[in-house]
C-alpha cells in the first residue's frame, strides 16, 4: 500500500503529466531504446515513428497517477495492456528498466520541478503498478502454458494456405509445425506473430484478429497490406506457402460475450477479420441469437471475406447483413452489390440496428471507432453494451 503522503504528491503531478506526459513519454522511449536496443526487437517500430506507443504510454501513465488511491479502477486497462505484453513476451525482468527510465525522463523533461519528493513518490508508486503488472501478467503466462494445446513463448507454425481475399488482404492458415495440438480461443481475440525480414537487425511483432472461429486444426489470420508496413509487406510479399511463422498463443480482452441481446456487429476495414470470428462463433454456439452484421469498405476490390459472411448469413434466419461502400467501383454499381453509398453514419446505423437494446462489438481505424462510438453514445447505448479495443484508457475514444 501507498502512503497518504505518496497518494497526495502522486495527485499533484497529474495536471503536470496532463500537460507533458506526451514529452516525457517520448524522452523515455528515446532513452531507454538507446540504452537498451535490444528491447526494439519487442516494440513496434512503427508505432514508436509515428508517435502512437509514446501516447499510449503517457495515457496510462496518467491514468495510474489519476486513480492513484484507487487502483482497482485501472485493472480493465492493466489486463488489456497485460495480454498484450504477454504476447509480446514482457518480462518482469523489463519493469526496472521501464522505471528507471521513466523517472529519468520525468527528471530531464520537468527539470527542477521534479524535486527528490516527487521522484521518490514516483518510485515508490512505480513499484506498485509493476507489481501489479507482474503479477496479472504472470497469471497470463501460466494459463497460456497449461491451456490445453497451450505453450510459452513463441512457437512455430506453418503456413498451411496462403488465400488473397481482395485487393489489400491475404488470410494465412497456420498450422503447428509440431504437429501436437493448439490452444483454442474467444471469438474477437489475437494471434501475435514474431518475424525477421532478411537483412533486418531487429525481430517485428504483431498482432492479427483470429478470422476464423476457434475449435479448429488451424488458425487463421486475414492480414491487410500496409502501405508502409515491415511485418504486412513481408507477410504479403515474401512468405509463401510451405514457410514458417513464429507465434504466440493467442490473447486479447476484446471477446464475445454470452448476453441474450441482440449482436451487432460493426466492421470498417480489416476491423472486420475479429467480427467474422463472432459471426461464425454465434451461429453456432448461440444459434437463436439475433445479429446485424454491418461493414464499411471503400469499395467491392478492398472488401474482404465478403462471400463468406454473405454464406454464413445465409444460413441463419436470426442473421442480417448490411454493406456500405464509401467510393463503389462502377462493377459495385453494376451488380448492385452493397445497401449503402458512403460512410456508416448514425442515421442509417439506427435504421438497421432497429434497436439500442444490444450489444454492439466495432472495429476499424481510429476515426471510423470515434464515430461509431460517437453515434452509440449518442442513441443512449450504455457503455456497458458498447465493445471494442483500444490502446490506451477509454477516453481516447472520445
Amino acid at each position: 500500500m501507498l502512503s497518504q503522503e505518496t497518494v497526495k504528491i502522486i495527485k499533484s503531478t497529474v495536471p503536470v503529466l496532463e500537460k507533458h506526459g506526451k514529452a516525457i513519454t517520448t524522452h523515455f522511449y528515446s532513452q531507454m531504446l538507446s540504452k537498451h536496443p535490444e528491447l526494439l526487437n519487442i516494440f513496434n517500430h512503427a508505432n514508436q515513428r509515428e508517435g502512437r506507443q509514446q501516447t499510449a504510454l503517457a495515457n496510462t501513465v496518467y491514468a495510474a497517477a489519476a486513480n492513484i488511491d484507487n487502483l482497482g479502477a485501472i485493472i480493465p486497462v492493466v489486463k488489456q495492456i497485460g495480454q498484450k505484453h504477454r504476447a509480446l513476451g514482457v518480462l518482469p525482468e523489463h519493469y526496472p528498466i521501464v522505471g528507471e527510465n521513466l523517472l529519468a525522463a520525468i527528471k530531464a523533461v520537468l527539470g527542477d520541478a521534479a524535486t527528490d519528493e516527487i521522484i521518490n513518490a514516483w518510485a515508490e508508486a512505480y513499484g506498485v503498478i509493476a507489481d501489479a503488472f507482474i503479477g496479472i501478467e504472470a497469471e497470463m503466462y501460466k494459463e497460456a502454458k497449461e491451456q490445453p494445446g497451450g505453450w510459452d513463448g513463441f512457437r512455430n507454425f506453418i503456413v498451411e494456405r496462403k488465400v488473397k481475399e481482395s485487393d489489400v488482404i491475404t488470410s494465412f492458415y497456420l498450422k503447428p509445425e509440431d504437429g501436437l495440438d493448439i490452444a483454442s480461443y474467444q471469438a474477437g481475440q489475437y494471434l501475435t506473430v514474431r518475424v525477421q525480414p532478411d537483412g533486418d537487425a531487429y525481430t517485428h511483432i504483431r498482432h492479427y484478429s483470429l478470422s476464423a472461429a476457434p475449435e479448429k486444426d488451424y488458425y487463421r489470420i486475414s492480414v491487410k497490406r500496409e502501405e508502409h508496413g515491415v511485418v504486412s509487406s513481408y507477410l504479403h510479399q515474401d512468405v509463401q506457402e510451405g514457410d514458417v511463422l513464429e507465434v504466440s498463443a493467442p490473447a486479447g480482452e476484446f471477446i464475445l460475450g454470452q448476453n441474450k441481446l441482440p449482436a451487432i456487429l460493426i466492421s470498417g476495414g480489416v476491423g472486420l477479420t475479429p467480427m467474422v470470428s463472432m459471426l461464425h462463433t454465434i451461429i453456432k454456439e448461440q444459434p437463436n441469437r439475433e445479429v446485424t452484421f454491418i461493414h464499411g469498405a471503400l469499395n467491392g476490390n478492398v472488401h474482404a471475406l465478403r462471400d463468406e459472411v454473405t454464406e454464413a448469413a445465409s444460413r441463419s434466419k436470426h442473421v442480417k447483413s448490411y454493406v456500405a461502400y464509401s467510393n463503389p467501383s462502377e462493377q459495385d454499381r453494376k451488380n448492385q452489390n452493397y445497401d449503402k453509398e458512403g460512410f456508416i453514419d448514425s442515421e442509417w446505423l439506427k435504421s438497421i440496428a432497429g434497436t439500442s437494446q444490444a450489444d454492439f462489438y466495432f472495429c476499424g481505424p481510429v476515426p471510423f471507432m470515434k464515430m461509431i462510438y460517437a453515434a452509440l453514445k449518442e442513441w443512449g447505448v450504455p457503455s456497458e453494451q458498447m465493445h471494442f479495443e483500444f490502446f490506451g484508457p477509454a477516453g481516447e475514444i472520445e
